[in-house]
């Protein structure tokens, strides 16, 4: 007979795992130790099928655990930060828990209001794409004994567990990269660095790129990406900078990359023949427009997934753990927009 979804039990799923009753509470608490993943696969499978719902509230109370995680982002209408988003949340669901999700607009004070807040709901931990401004805020957050995890976005000296991308050693490589294609001049355009810690790594990549691996000197051009005009005029300096010589123009991030395209776009610049670009973030589009866009490719949905794994250790391990910074690699995927024209 057909177990009816509304009735089911921890029971039921016990019985279609092979396992006790016992074990399936234990995996639903997060509570993995001495638990094969045979064991673990069986019970979510088990779970999935029955469509079994914990009933979340009761134990909750039970325990005095909400199984919630805030998840807090500066930029969610970026595609890297949407990526990451649904890397988080499916595998919370995977462990049981629920997320709360807050989009902060790169606002400090909005980012502030939002931890409270979650802090208010009871979250059990936060996942935090920092807006770079809320350092000292964050480490006062540390005697609440909260698991705090840093998506992306570092903060100097590492005081939580951080999950990011090698972008340092990416910028590298790609920098060293433009020069073997011919390229002579190498700009670095940025959204303003300010104290966001990946762009502050990637902005100390290029200039180490340039001055140890090809001595020429750094040009940094940080841009308003709302400011067309602003941004065409920069394109323009960058240009006339570079004289005679073959350019192209790295771009710290895939909003970057994209002001930059529409920008090039108005100035009737072609691509790699007038200038050539590339830049971090492999966005679906980057193939398709003009000779295809080289780009580096990050695992913004992997990003998420140790997030989660990084924040379950410290939830039902180890609390007290040095914190550690996980980098997670990268591949440049190249196209047309950097392959030098000569003739």
């Amino acid at each position: 007979m057909e177990i009816k979804k509304s009735s089911v039990t921890i029971a039921d799923v016990a019985a279609k795992a092979g396992v006790s009753k016992t074990t399936v509470s234990r995996y639903l608490n997060g509570k993995y130790e001495f638990m094969s993943e045979n064991s673990q696969k069986k019970i979510q499978t088990a779970i999935e099928d029955l469509n079994y719902r914990p009933n979340h509230l009761a134990r909750s109370l039970r325990l005095s655990k909400s199984k919630l995680i805030g998840i807090i982002v500066a930029d969610i209408s970026s595609p890297f930060s949407s990526i990451l988003v649904k890397g988080i949340s499916d595998n919370c669901k995977k462990y049981g828990y629920n997320v709360l999700i807050a989009n902060t607009d790169n606002d400090t004070h909005k980012e502030q209001e939002y931890i409270l807040s979650m802090i208010d709901q009871r979250v059990e931990g936060l996942i935090i794409n920092t807006t770079g401004s809320n350092d000292d805020f964050l480490l006062q957050l540390l005697p609440k004994n909260i698991p705090i995890i840093l998506a992306d976005r570092p903060i100097f000296p590492t005081a939580f567990d951080t999950v990011k991308t090698n972008d340092h050693q990416s910028t590298i490589d790609t920098v060293v990269y433009l020069a073997s294609e011919g390229f002579k001049k190498v700009g670095y355009f940025t959204e303003p660095i300010k104290n966001i810690g990946t762009r502050i790594i990637r902005k100390q990549a290029y200039q180490q790129a340039c001055i140890e691996k090809l001595n020429i000197t750094p040009q940094i051009y940080e841009i308003d990406v709302n400011a067309d005009i602003c941004v065409e005029k920069y394109i323009r300096n960058f240009i006339e900078s570079a004289a005679e010589e073959p350019r192209v123009i790295f771009a710290a991030n895939g909003v970057v990359m994209l002001t930059l395209l529409r920008a090039i776009n108005r100035m009737n610049l072609r691509i790699p023949r007038d200038i050539g670009i590339c830049g971090f973030d492999d966005w679906p589009w980057a193939a398709l427009i003009g000779p295809g866009i080289t780009a580096i490719s990050q695992p913004s949905y992997e990003v998420g997934t140790e997030c989660v794994k990084q924040i379950m250790s410290r939830l039902h391990r180890n609390r007290k753990a040095e914190p550690q910074v996980i980098k997670l690699p990268t591949k440049l995927i190249v196209r047309g927009s950097t392959k030098l024209i000569t003739d």
